[in-house]
């Protein structure tokens, strides 16, 4: 049954409202004031608030209205009060009410306030269940320090209208802090637009952005509404915006600062209202000097940095990633689980992951559908990544040379064993640890394949 917190300093109200949801099959808990309502809110996480205006004590309808935005977004939030005046309303309302009611109560106002409520709040359920899905959620998997920092910086600067530039490396999870940055702010049931600006034509740029009437240009057979008009009054999201040329760059730039856009075609202004986010894997600063990024769109994107963590800085959360990744395809497959052995992980975690979190999920994904309904060894995530076999102290770029974390380049006697003790760990993998089969495979034979073996300090399932 649909759960309802009352927060009011008259107990008449408490009493008299009461009765009349759990007449009608709602689970009603009560609260005489706003940090005793807030309490409870955070321990029970009703499905929704109905909370006085005015109550005395430190913390005021207004008071509890905004800290269940924060700390509890998605219960939807019925105010109701007898002498509020217009102003107080529409600060209800921009800080994320559902509705206000006005004193004196009618029982079907009431009820008709929470029914519609109600529906919010399965909506925003359903809505987050099929992200959970589509693999869009806003959930930060992790509880490293570093993803403690981007979970906080998120609960700080979502509810805020800032346009914030979130930096990482590719596959980081740019998008889904974006996604997570709008669920946590006022515009959360508005839309969420997003542009891949890498993937635009620069002759479609404007078109794309903007939006075109009918006849604009060759091709245009039909009006066209652009991301900036789709996204009005939510959230726009900008992602590889390092990638957009100058010209794109200068009309961007004039449809942040006017807050209006024109469709290509058109002459009237149309005012758009939406809450800018910005993701690149380049260094813009660095853009700015060379003269490939103007300054000015810079520092009107870079109101609020977002750097994202990669994987390798935070390899205490890889387990974690690998058990929800492995989740989430049998949710999408209904193939039977994968069980990780602890050098499965081990040997993951060795890993530098050049690709990051996106990466890892496709690595997942795979070792799930090999191995499904059985349990993945370390020989099975080395014969999917080969790097794995040794440790994270080296990686092998593309072109074969080891260099050292800090990129230098290793000794060559040093380069020669790693790359061997890379060969020989590969072949073991692959021979399941038998070394005469991986002796054939690197065509020499089991004494020589034993002497190097010693040298390197490797050892094999069959010794």
């Amino acid at each position: 049954m649909p759960s309802v917190l009352i927060v009011d300093d008259e107990p008449n109200i408490r009493r008299m409202v009461g009765a009349l949801l759990s007449a009608e099959g709602y689970d009603v808990r009560d609260a005489a004031d706003g940090s005793t309502g807030l309490a409870l809110a955070e321990a029970l996480e009703p499905d929704i608030a109905l909370i006085d205006l005015m109550m005395p004590g430190e913390l005021d309808g207004l008071g509890l209205l905004e800290k269940l935005r924060e700390r509890r977004p998605d219960v939807p939030v019925v105010m109701m009060s007898g002498r509020a005046a217009l102003t107080d309303a529409v600060r209800a309302t921009k800080l994320g009410a559902f509705t206000f009611l006005e004193k004196p109560l009618t029982p079907e106002g009431v009820l008709l306030a929470l029914a519609s409520a109600f529906e919010l709040r399965q909506a925003r359920r359903t809505a987050a269940a099929l992200r959970e899905d589509l693999g869009i959620s806003g959930e930060m998997i992790g509880d490293s320090p570093v993803m403690r920092d981007v979970r906080a910086m998120i609960a700080r600067i979502g509810p805020t209208d800032a346009r914030v530039l979130i930096t990482g490396e590719s596959g980081t999870g740019k998008e889904l802090v974006s996604a997570a940055l709008h669920e946590s702010s006022p515009r959360r049931d508005k839309p969420f637009v997003r542009v891949n600006c890498a993937a635009i034509p620069r002759d479609l740029v404007e078109s794309e952005m903007f939006g075109h009437e009918r006849g604009a240009f060759t091709g245009a057979t039909e009006r066209r509404i652009g991301r900036f008009e789709l996204a009005h009054t939510g959230t726009l999201f900008l992602d590889e915006v390092g990638d957009l040329g100058a010209e794109a760059q200068a009309k961007l730039l004039r449809a942040i600062e006017a807050r209006e856009i024109e469709r290509v075609g058109g002459g009237k202004p149309i005012k758009v209202d939406v809450r800018i986010l910005a993701a690149t894997n380049k260094d813009l600063a660095k853009a700015v000097a060379d003269g490939s990024f103007r300054e000015d769109l810079f520092f009107r994107l870079n109101v609020i940095p977002m750097q994202l963590p990669p994987l390798r800085d935070r390899p205490g959360d890889l387990p974690a990633l690998v058990r929800h990744f492995s989740a989430r395809h049998r949710t999408r497959t209904g193939r039977p689980q994968v069980t990780w052995h602890p050098d499965a992980l081990a040997a993951l975690s060795a890993y530098r992951w050049p690709g990051n979190v996106r990466e890892l999920a496709n690595v997942v994904e795979r070792l799930a559908i090999l191995h499904a309904g059985s349990e993945v060894s370390r020989a099975d995530v080395v014969q999917v990544i080969p790097e794995a076999a040794h440790g994270p102290g080296q990686r092998t770029p593309s072109n074969g040379v080891s260099v050292t974390d800090a990129g230098d380049l290793l000794p060559l006697s040093d380069a020669l064993d790693a790359y061997e003790r890379r060969l020989i760990a590969a072949a073991l993998a692959h021979s399941d640890g038998n070394v005469a089969e991986a002796a054939r495979r690197l065509q020499t034979d089991r004494p020589n394949l034993y002497r190097r073996m010693r040298r390197l300090g490797l050892a094999s399932a069959t010794e």
